[in-house]
């Protein structure tokens, strides 16, 4: 067996989309990826069917693997001739120890990559409506570790050249010693009235910004609870905000959702969820593996007068077991329809002029065409139903949906369908995934009286229903009520 490839990659600070083009790849192409707290997990949803997932980031006060141990594991996967990915937050090269990691790798023989990413004491600010340089208010820039291994886990740095000759200084995970800062850096020549800003989770939808002085931040950051995960940015151009600032402006900005999700078309919809500045967990994350086709039913395909098919996928599916069989698609015979907008079109896309399903008449020989889920539900459970495929929940992802929870302040609970309604209270709070207090305390978003009944059906009465069953309606109406 042959030696495998590693990739050191940078995630970026929060945002998925400032991933780069390379990283993305590599997570794609991935047999095994190791990550990091600070790596956002929805890179996680790009990762392959099957991939090992290995936590190894650091929480409060408690370290999962040691980085000795996450050394060994990359040179123990590698090894196996496995293409394995480090997932790192922000940029690998700064403060990621990936010297450490690359030394391991170099030391077997074993072939890496090295991903830059971008790193979070530069776009979080620049979020925050601050550019860390500018020819006005400073020309030289400065990152800075906030916490090591000196006595009483104070920095030691030398502060007189950093107070004196830096015009912009960002201290990575400086919360904890705000105090140590701030009154080194005007012992050695800033002035209490410098300007400073914490920004904690920079570049997400929850990003939270305090703003002082190198005088009052640290009694203010007490006094707010402010801690990390947060860059403390710390000079004159901190300033540049008050015109500057523009992620907070967007329309969306501080809602924390829970999208429930049953397919594919619910990806879209947090697509332009997160674009309008929220923070969009989807739920849950879904497998599917081929299934063997019922060769009774497509003996008998021309039989059928009418076709259901229930979502996009199952339409691909569908046609691609036909082809794969070798089967001549002139003998449906049958009038098709589609069970949502978006498996209309992808009807469309063959060649089908398809109807919605409200204009299904029942009273000829009715196919149902989709995944597994269709079975047990009681509309279908007097047709024939064909199984494109096997669909189930990614257990995989268990442990990575309960962190993303429990670090979110989720406010918003939305509800694309009525299938989304039973995977929440099943898969969701009756696995004690998610709290069932959110139903309680988050705003309930039905798109369209569908979803209502179906959450009717369970006690709860929605707080929004959206003008249209439409992602830009959703926008609309979260808007208005921000």
């Amino acid at each position: 067996m042959g030696k495998g490839k590693v990739f050191l990659v940078g995630a970026g600070p929060g945002d998925i989309g400032l991933i780069t083009v390379k990283g993305l790849e590599a997570i794609k192409a991935a047999e095994v990826i190791l990550y990091d707290r600070l790596a956002n997990p929805k890179l996680l949803d790009f990762a392959p069917a099957g991939c090992e997932l290995i936590y190894c980031g650091k929480l409060p006060d408690r370290h999962v693997l040691r980085q000795e141990m996450i050394n060994a594991i990359l040179v123990e996967k590698a090894l196996e001739g496995k293409t394995v990915v480090r997932l790192k937050g922000g940029d690998p090269g700064v403060f990621g120890r990936v010297g450490e990691e690359a030394m391991a790798l170099a030391e077997q023989g074993i072939s890496y990559d090295i991903v830059p990413g971008i790193s979070s004491g530069i776009a979080a600010p620049v979020y925050a409506g601050i550019p860390v340089t500018h020819r006005e208010f400073g020309e030289s820039f400065a990152v800075v570790t906030a916490h090591d291994k000196s006595k009483d886990g104070h920095p030691d740095l030398d502060w007189k050249s950093l107070a004196s000759g830096i015009d912009t200084i960002a201290f990575y995970m400086g919360i904890s010693n705000l105090p140590f800062i701030c009154e080194n850096l005007v012992k050695h020549g800033k002035t209490a009235a410098t300007p400073v800003i914490l920004i904690q989770w920079g570049t997400f939808g929850r990003q939270k910004v305090l703003e002082g002085t190198l005088g009052d931040i640290a009694e203010k950051a007490v006094v707010e609870k402010f801690t990390n995960p947060a860059i403390t940015l710390v000079g004159e151009i901190v300033s540049l905000r008050k015109k500057l600032a523009w992620f907070e402006k967007k329309p969306l900005f501080g809602r924390q959702a829970i999208l429930v999700r049953t397919g594919t078309e619910e990806s879209r919809l947090a697509k332009e969820l997160t674009a309008q500045g929220a923070d969009v967990i989807e739920f849950p994350r879904w497998k599917r593996s081929t299934v063997a086709p019922d060769k009774g039913i497509l003996a008998r395909l021309s039989d059928y007068e009418s076709i259901l098919f229930t979502s996009p996928e199952s339409v691909d599916e569908f046609f691609t077991i036909l082809i794969e069989g070798k089967i001549d698609i002139r003998r449906i015979r049958a009038d098709l329809f589609g069970g949502s907008t978006k498996s209309l079109a992808a009807l469309k896309k063959r060649g089908f002029l398809a109807a919605p399903e409200p204009e299904l008449e029942t009273d000829g020989k009715l196919l149902i065409v989709g995944d597994s889920s269709i079975k047990g539900r009681p509309e279908y459970e007097d047709c024939d139903q064909f199984i494109t495929s096997l669909k189930e929940i990614d257990m995989n992802f268990r442990p990575i949906f309960a962190r993303m929870i429990e670090e979110a302040e989720v406010n918003t609970l939305i509800f694309p369908s009525a299938a989304a309604v039973q995977v929440m209270m099943e898969a969701g709070i009756g696995e004690s995934l998610i709290p069932a207090s959110l139903m309680d305390n988050a705003e309930i978003v039905a798109l369209g009286e569908k979803t209502a009944s179906a959450l009717d059906e369970y006690g709860i009465d929605p707080d929004t229903i959206p003008t249209q069953p439409t992602k830009e309606a959703l926008v609309d109406s979260l808007r208005k009520r921000t």
